[in-house]
């Protein structure tokens, strides 16, 4: 090759963009277990990060408790990001999965 530069179609490029900085892609939170937070406090805050009912709510964090992790909620990236956000106010562990 000789000189110039390698340059992709404008298409191309926005495509890429959007796939990388679109924060509504879809996604899910995953929260993990931990030996400090009570099961009253991950209900709680698992019906205020999500608006799910208590029993779901109990249902999470029983699996959360007995497997080590569970996703919590799926949706866009962007509301995933507030789920995690609000999990994270009493310093629950969460990951965000793409």
């Amino acid at each position: 090759m000789t000189g110039g530069a390698l340059t992709r179609p404008a298409e191309e490029v926005e495509v890429l963009e959007q796939h990388v900085t679109g924060t509504d892609l879809p996604a899910k939170v995953i929260l993990y277990n931990d030996d400090w937070h009570t099961f009253e406090e991950v209900i709680v805050q698992l019906m205020k990060a999500t608006g799910c009912s208590r029993e779901r709510a109990e249902a999470l964090t029983w699996e959360v408790h007995t497997r080590g992790k569970a996703a919590v909620y799926e949706g866009t990236l962007a509301e995933c990001l507030r789920v995690s956000s609000v999990l994270e106010e009493i310093a629950l562990h969460t990951q965000i999965e793409c």
